[in-house]
């Protein structure tokens, strides 16, 4: 009987579903985090009789045919890359991209990682560095005796030295852009990887050439809605339980069959 390998698919699709979530949820006050969300496929199909075959010697056609699908896939998991709000912390490293782009990190191993986090600090050499201490690209570099820090929308970063009046610059950040954002590949601490579905980035000043603007003093928070989530875990809860209910029925009709004897 396919029904039980039918129903056995619907649940491990609906288990997925259910880990998704569960890792939106937990991530519900992650800076900059995006949310996913699951898709699925219908599996092949066992044609009995197929749509458009001979039905008669006189050339008549099988309307539709008699098709038996045989379960459910996950396609993949779609990271959703809108807005997040953005929400005022009074740090001045602290900054929030407004619109497109990713901040740009160095990884210890040399290659470039993409954030939406502007959660930066300084390291003891002065240079601007996430939370794990990865160098922003371009390096930003503040002297020691700076007392006041300012960014501006644009990304050009200006510090007041003690005992000086007028601000220098010290560095403008740059945003990078994808074609597919959503094909970044995800690895933890907030960062994404380019690949060969992402495309290569297109870098540029902030709020120019359709790249987002900054805005310091604040970070994005996560765009993971806390009530469509719990909605659609209790729907994925709700599917699991009707095809472990095909699983019992099935059981029973094959132990109905089986009494027949």
């Amino acid at each position: 009987m396919k029904a039980l390998q039918i129903a056995a698919t619907g649940m491990q699709a609906q288990q997925l579903n259910v880990e998704v979530i569960s890792h939106n949820i937990a991530n519900l006050r992650t800076t900059g985090y995006k949310r996913m969300r699951p898709e699925f496929q219908d599996l092949l199909y066992q044609n009995i009789r197929a749509p458009g075959a001979s039905s008669s010697q006189s050339g008549t056609t099988l309307p539709s045919g008699i098709q038996i699908g045989l379960g459910v896939k996950t396609a993949s998991t779609y990271r959703i890359m809108t807005q997040g709000d953005v929400t005022n912390t009074e740090k001045d490293l602290d900054i929030a991209i407004r619109g497109e782009g990713f901040f740009q990190v160095q990884l210890p191993d040399g290659q470039t990682a993409y954030t939406r986090s502007g959660a930066f600090a300084l390291d003891a050499n002065g240079q601007l560095v996430t939370q794990e201490g990865y160098l922003v690209e371009p390096s930003i570099s503040v002297p020691n005796n700076a007392r006041q820090i300012s960014i501006s929308a644009s990304g050009e970063v200006q510090v007041l030295i003690d005992g000086q009046t007028t601000p220098q610059n010290a560095g403008t950040l740059e945003l990078a852009r994808f074609v597919n954002k959503a094909g970044l590949e995800a690895i933890g601490d907030n960062l994404f990887l380019e690949t060969p579905a992402s495309g290569s980035p297109t870098t540029g000043t902030p709020d120019a050439d359709g790249l987002g603007s900054l805005l310091q003093n604040f970070l994005e928070s996560s765009n993971v809605n806390a009530v469509s989530e719990i909605s659609d875990l209790i729907a994925a809860q709700r599917a699991y339980e009707m095809n472990a209910k095909v699983i019992s029925a099935a059981d029973e009709m094959m132990q109905a069959t089986s009494n027949l004897r």
